[in-house]
C-alpha cells in the first residue's frame, strides 16, 4: 500500500546538449521537437495526467526560450542554474534543493510514452528501472531484498538498468539536500552527476529501491543518432526549432 504521495516534480533542463549538435545550437535540448512534440512537453503532459502540477524546471542554456515556453502552463516554475556551463548536473539539483521532499526528479531530454510510470503513489525512494539480460553501457543497479546494493556506471548484463526518473520521500529529500550542500559547496565536488551523491558519495545513508518499468515506456535521447532514430526527419539535416 502506498505510504507517500508525490507532491512536486523537478525537471533538469539546464544542459547545453552538446551531443545533439547542430540541432541544439539554437534550441535547448528539452525543447527539441520529436515527431512534432517538444520532449519536455511529454513530461509535463504525463505529470499532469498523474495529478502532479507543482513543477520546477531547472534552466541554464538558452534559458530565455524556457521563459517563453513556460507561459503555456500553470504551475511550472523556472529555477536558473548559473553554473550550467561550468559544472556537472549536480549544480542543477543543488539550485532546486529546497523542493526535494516527496518529489520526482526527471531529465528534460526524455520522452514519456507510458504516463503511468509517473504514478503519484509511492512507498520508498528509488529509481525507475528496466530489467536487462543483454549487455548495456548504461548505469546498472544490483538489488538484494528490494534494496539497491550496488551501482555500475559502466553497465554490464543481468541487472536493472537505471532511467533518469527517481522518487524521494520527505526524509530522504532532506538528506539529499544536506548531502548536496556538503558535496557542492563545502567539498567543491562539482564534476559529478547529482545521482552520485546518494549512490556513491553517501550510500550508507539511503535505502533506495526500484520501480520496475519496461523498455519503451520512456526514451532517453542522448545523441544525434538516437534523435534521428526516434524522428527520421532529422536525417535530412533540416533542423527545426
Amino acid at each position: 500500500m502506498a505510504e507517500q504521495m508525490i507532491e512536486r516534480a523537478i525537471i533538469m533542463a539546464a544542459g547545453i546538449g552538446q551531443r545533439l549538435r547542430p540541432v541544439t545550437l539554437a534550441t535547448p535540448k528539452p525543447l527539441v521537437k520529436v515527431n512534432g512534440v517538444r520532449m519536455i512537453d511529454t513530461l509535463i503532459t504525463a505529470l499532469h495526467i498523474n495529478h502532479i502540477h507543482e513543477i520546477y524546471v531547472v534552466v541554464g542554456y538558452r534559458k530565455e526560450q524556457f521563459y517563453e515556453w513556460a507561459k503555456q502552463y500553470d504551475g511550472v516554475h523556472l529555477i536558473e542554474n548559473p553554473w550550467y556551463n561550468t559544472c556537472n548536473n549536480i549544480a542543477s539539483l543543488y539550485v532546486a534543493r529546497e523542493h526535494l521532499g516527496n518529489a520526482i526528479i526527471m531529465d528534460g531530454d526524455q520522452i514519456i510514452h507510458t504516463p503511468a510510470i509517473l504514478h503519484q503513489e509511492f512507498t520508498h525512494s528509488g529509481y525507475s528501472c528496466a530489467w536487462t539480460d543483454e549487455p548495456t553501457n548504461e548505469w546498472l543497479l544490483t538489488i538484494k531484498e528490494n534494496i539497491v546494493t550496488k551501482c555500475s556506471r559502466t553497465g554490464g548484463a543481468g541487472g536493472w538498468q537505471l532511467f533518469s526518473v527517481s522518487r524521494w520521500t520527505k526524509e530522504d529529500g532532506q538528506r539529499l539536500k544536506m548531502h548536496l550542500e556538503q558535496e557542492f559547496m563545502e567539498r567543491k565536488n562539482r564534476d559529478i552527476y547529482w545521482d552520485d551523491v546518494a549512490l556513491f558519495c553517501h550510500p550508507a545513508n539511503y535505502q533506495l529501491g526500484i520501480y520496475p518499468i519496461h523498455f519503451g515506456d520512456i526514451i532517453e535521447i542522448d545523441s544525434l543518432a538516437e534523435l534521428c532514430e526516434a524522428d527520421p526527419t532529422y536525417k535530412s539535416g533540416e533542423y527545426r526549432a
